[in-house]
């Protein structure tokens, strides 16, 4: 029997990581939980995103998943050590991905990094792209606005203009020529983001650095039969379903809300 691939993240953002694996992958099935009851997670405790994690990722090996992908860059920098402890499945976080995308395309070696505060204050970009590119320079700025604006659909217009303005003025004068956008909602504002950046600055979107790993996991078998997709999330699934529509062009033919510390399915 085709065991499904598992991908988690804190509320919408990780369908961008979905739809990249969902793309490259079309003969596999695919279990999502979006945690929108506790979004977000970068302002929250390392031990309570690690907690938060745990749960997401038992409720995903319930399901019988041959691989885990933590689509959340808050949970990738500070809980994968303890979700290695839970299973012998591989488990894939955004991290080294996006920093290994970082390190190739970059050509000053001045590489920015945007994401939550919980993302940031863990300096897991700077130590990743570190460790490929030891003589890159890493600014790293937290953007704790842009997940709110992605999770209401505030996707254009002169407030979320405003903001990301705001945000990344802080890059003006560091001359970076490559951003990792080191949170999975981030590649919603990905049009706004390139505008006030300009045409210069190559984006990172981690999304699509993970497509790769998976293919060393999964070479791909397409026998024409496409895979099924299953989606949960642990609160409001009527605008989850608003926001990946927007998302993914296409409307969800399974999604259930669960309750993660009760082990059954809400009614």
């Amino acid at each position: 029997m085709k065991k499904p691939i598992g991908i988690f993240d804190s509320g919408v953002g990780g369908l961008t990581v979905y739809k990249a694996i969902r793309a490259a992958f079309p003969e596999e099935d695919l279990i999502y939980f979006g945690d929108t009851a506790r979004v977000p997670y970068g302002p929250k405790s390392p031990n309570t995103i690690i907690e938060y994690s745990i749960q997401n990722s038992r409720f995903l090996l319930q399901q019988g998943i041959k691989i885990l992908v933590v689509a959340c860059n808050t949970s990738s920098s500070v809980a994968i050590p303890h979700l290695q402890q839970l299973t012998d499945i591989p488990i894939i976080g955004v991290i080294l991905p996006g920093a290994e995308m970082a390190a190739q395309q970059t050509v000053n070696q001045r590489i920015g990094v945007i994401g939550t505060e919980g993302t940031i204050r863990s300096e897991a970009y700077t130590s990743a792209i570190k460790q490929i590119l030891p003589s890159a320079q890493v600014f790293s700025r937290a953007c704790p606005l842009f997940v709110p604006l992605v999770e209401e659909g505030w996707l254009s217009g002169s407030t979320a203009r405003d903001i990301v303005c705001e945000y990344l003025r802080f890059y003006q004068d560091l001359d970076i020529d490559t951003l990792v956008l080191g949170c999975t909602h981030y590649p919603l504002l990905k049009e706004m983001i390139q505008s006030v950046m300009g045409e210069s600055v190559i984006l990172v979107d981690s999304a699509e650095a993970i497509t790769s790993y998976l293919r060393g996991l999964l070479p791909p078998e397409y026998d024409g039969a496409r895979g099924s997709d299953r989606f949960y999330v642990s609160d409001n699934e009527e605008k989850f379903a608003a926001l990946a529509r927007r998302i993914l062009g296409q409307e969800l033919t399974s999604l259930q809300r669960v309750r993660l510390f009760e082990s059954w399915f809400a009614q």
